[in-house]
């Protein structure tokens, strides 16, 4: 073994709980960002091959009925690859077990049995066969939900008649990787199913014989969407169509790639933090070593050694700890990369959804990691080399001691000798004071961003879900309602108040920019069904006019009083030209709202409703529930709080899980840098603290030199760590922020003191590491001076 590299060897014994603090603060940013791109590998992998195995469509379109003939013109449509047609129904369902109703989709599968687009994965069981009445595949997420296997029966509702399905097989779809309602938002599992039925007894259910209301369809390589949609409307357009869309408006698809976008988020945001700081941290420590060993850098060039080879010996250091702390990150990240996958596998169903170990980000995580120790640590190495023999054998210049800016303005003669002494320490370097305080704060940051996502969840569910959506039950029919229907609904024993809607397709257009979005129509001053603006104010319906909320206007680049183009895409297609009255405040979706009497004057209708929202007395509700399971006009049913409770009750324990990661990576920021600043002043005043315990003081007063000194970087450092945590916040806010959903900037005054708890606890522990050894100070190796 070479001499140097003993030396190495020994140095890294000296500084081993500084290297190792450092190691693992390199190591918690290592792991976010193998971790994150892992997921992000193995999940991308796993929709794309199922996408691609099992021919997930490019083009959607619904109608209320076209003739079978049709769907050869729309496959002779240039670009288009495949075209197939099916029925898709929703109707009530009634599962043994559970007593509120539940909704049922229902999608007709080929009589061939041969699906061209959104083939089925059959994972238990067989598929449906025509010639079997009653037949059905049932989504794997709801048959796990009620612990479904091939042979039980459920009951639906079709076209108002009772009817048992029994379920033959449990299968995957790529189109339903997860599971939510249409206008519900939020995935339920227990509540929602997928059901696939034979063509033969869908068209003999629903009336539908040589018909189809649904169509999918496979570009061809070079095709462009947005014609093939163009074409495909003016086709459907005689048939009720509401307009064509592609697979970036399919929910399902929509969440999984909300998915995607989070963890590059997280593969971003983190590791820069943490590898910011582990340069810091490298900077500090190889520049004390340096300065310690001015004598042992003279002495080796003294013997012959070259300035390369004393500079590479100090790289080499840097290297080890960095490298050591990227490999301890890599294991940690791959196994938390695995436990996040195995996770999704709960949420998001594919038939293979396993951990992909992403070489490349392996690669990337190495060249970072080499990055931010040689960028951190290159300017004290490069003083070692530029360092003169003759220069270094000398000792340092003492620093100039004089009274600093706080003594010139503040009587400090009142303050104990200890705090005066702590005060001149930390204004006499200024930048490794202010780097320590930044590098604590950072670690508050980090708690604050894995915390506030509970604040903001709560704020989210009781805004969305209980300030402006007060009702209990929504309702969708069939087809639009009469007057009858509604009035029947509102006098059901146990409702106590009921509101209608009338809800269309449009495509909203303003300037150059349009969206396909639903309008729904509201009727004056509501209560069940709330409007509020981001004040929390409730947003009247005006007689005139549109509202849109606040992610749409964006989209459109439109404000209030804009003039908007707003084409029905229902009926007569009605075009209207609407003024922006509000901008309506809300987490999900892109929707526009106006009064429900001019949308009724503009399709030139009778007061009809397509929807309902009904407030009922809790003692009763299972009374409403068996009332509205046989009413052949309700096509589905929402019942918001157990839609709460089931999405409460899936996000809770990964936030709990995402929780516990962030205060262990804040823990280890916070002590990498306590303890490494706490040690790096140890050795700077290490003869000073020898001196006055020589001279009678006893380990507590020495101690609170240096433990005063941490604990003032750590006041400082707690109300920065708190805006910065904020900001943070708001970045990843922006950064998450989709057509789906958005995340409110909340963050509790709770989650600011948790913050500061767990960073005060890790200065604590720091500081009895310390005071340790402290106690253990050799007073005569520290009194000694270099002559």
């Amino acid at each position: 073994m070479r001499k140097l590299d003993r030396k190495l060897l020994r140095d890294l014994s000296q500084l081993k709980g500084q290297s190792i603090a450092i190691a693992m603060v390199i190591a918690a940013g290592i792991a976010v960002f193998v971790m994150s791109m892992c997921a992000y590998v193995s999940m991308k992998g796993g929709q794309q091959r199922f996408y691609r195995d099992f021919a997930f469509a490019d083009i959607f379109a619904e109608a209320k009925r076209c003739p079978e003939p049709l769907l050869e013109r729309i496959g002779q449509i240039s670009g288009v690859a495949t075209a197939e047609g099916r029925l898709v129904f929703d109707v009530l369902l009634i599962v043994s077990g559970m007593q509120e109703p539940g909704t049922a989709k229902l999608i007709s599968l080929p009589e061939s049995g041969d699906q061209k687009l959104n083939r089925l994965h059959i994972t238990r069981g067989r598929m449906p066969e025509s010639d079997r009445t009653g037949e059905v595949a049932v989504s794997e997420m709801f048959a796990e939900a009620h612990g479904i296997v091939p042979g039980d029966e459920v009951s639906t509702v079709i076209n108002g008649r009772l009817q048992q399905l029994r379920i033959v097989g449990i299968a995957l779809s790529p189109e339903f990787v997860i599971q939510i309602q249409g206008g519900g938002g939020l995935p339920d599992k227990k509540r929602y199913g997928i059901f696939w039925m034979s063509q033969r007894q869908m068209e003999a259910a629903f009336d539908m014989s040589g018909a189809f209301n649904s169509v999918t369809l496979k570009l061809a390589y070079g095709a462009n969407p947005q014609q093939v949609m163009t074409h495909l409307d003016q086709l459907m357009e005689p048939y009720g169509s509401v307009g064509a869309y592609d697979r970036d408006e399919n929910v399902s698809h929509q969440f999984v790639n909300d998915e995607l976008l989070q963890l590059r988020t997280m593969a971003t945001i983190a590791p820069a933090i943490f590898l910011s700081v582990a340069a810091f941290l490298l900077n500090i420590v190889v520049s004390r070593i340096i300065a310690q060993q001015r004598e042992q850098i003279a002495a080796l060039k003294a013997f012959g050694y070259s300035n390369f080879e004393v500079g590479m010996h100090y790289l080499d250091l840097v290297l080890l700890i960095a490298i050591g702390g990227m490999l301890l990150g890599t294991f940690f990240g791959i196994w938390m990369a695995a436990n996040l996958t195995e996770m999704y596998q709960e949420f998001y169903k594919f038939p293979v959804l396993s951990l992909m170990i992403d070489r490349m980000s392996v690669l990337l995580a190495l060249l970072l990691t080499t990055l931010v120790a040689l960028l951190g640590t290159w300017h004290a190495v490069r003083k070692s080399i530029t360092l003169p023999p003759a220069e270094a054998m000398r000792p340092e210049p003492p620093p100039t001691y004089r009274p600093t800016l706080i003594e010139r303005f503040f009587p400090t003669e009142l303050l104990p000798a200890a705090l005066r002494m702590v005060i001149r320490n930390v204004q006499r370097k200024p930048v490794k004071s202010a780097a320590s305080v930044l590098g604590i704060s950072m670690a508050v940051a980090v708690l604050i961003v894995g915390s506030f996502s509970l604040d903001a969840l709560q704020y989210l569910i009781d805004f969305q879900f209980r300030m402006a959506q007060r009702q209990d039950l929504s309702l969708g029919f069939v087809e639009p309602a009469t007057s009858s229907v509604i009035y029947e609904l509102s006098h059901l024993p146990g409702v106590l108040e009921s509101e209608t809607t009338r809800g269309v397709a449009a495509r909203i257009r303003f300037q150059q920019r349009s969206k396909r979005v639903g309008i729904a129509g509201l009727i004056p001053n509501p209560q069940l069904f709330r409007l509020l603006d981001d004040q929390e104010n409730v947003v009247q319906v005006p007689e005139r006019g549109i509202m849109l909320n606040s992610a749409l206007a964006d989209i459109l680049g439109a404000e209030v009083g804009d003039l908007v183009s707003v084409e029905v895409l229902e009926d007569e297609r009605p075009k209207l030209d609407l003024e922006v009255t509000a901008l309506v405040n809300e987490f999900g979706g892109l929707n526009a709202y106006m009064n429900k009497q001019e949308l009724h004057e503009a399709l030139q209708e009778s007061q009809v409703a397509t929807g309902a929202f009904l407030r009922v007395d809790q003692n009763l509700l299972d009374t409403v529930y068996q009332e509205l399971k046989i009413r052949p006009g309700i096509a589905n049913v929402t019942i918001k709080m157990t839609a709460i409770k089931s999405f409460m009750e899936t996000i809770a324990e990964n936030m709990l899980t995402m929780r516990s990661f962030n205060i262990f990576f804040a823990v280890v920021i916070a002590i990498g840098v306590v303890y490494n600043c706490a040690r790096i002043s140890l050795s700077e005043q290490s003869r000073d603290l020898a001196t006055m315990r020589v001279m009678g003081f006893n380990n507590m007063e020495v101690s609170t030199i240096l433990l005063g000194e941490i604990g003032l970087f750590t006041l400082v450092a707690l109300p920065l760590g708190c805006l910065l945590g904020y900001l943070l916040a708001w970045a990843m806010v922006l950064g998450l922020a989709t057509e789906n959903y958005r995340i409110p900037l909340v963050v509790n005054n709770t989650t600011f003191a948790f913050a500061c708890t767990i960073v005060l606890a890790a200065t604590f522990v720091s500081g009895v590491i310390v005071q340790r050894r402290i106690r253990k100070l050799d007073l005569v190796s520290a009194l000694k001076t270099r002559d």
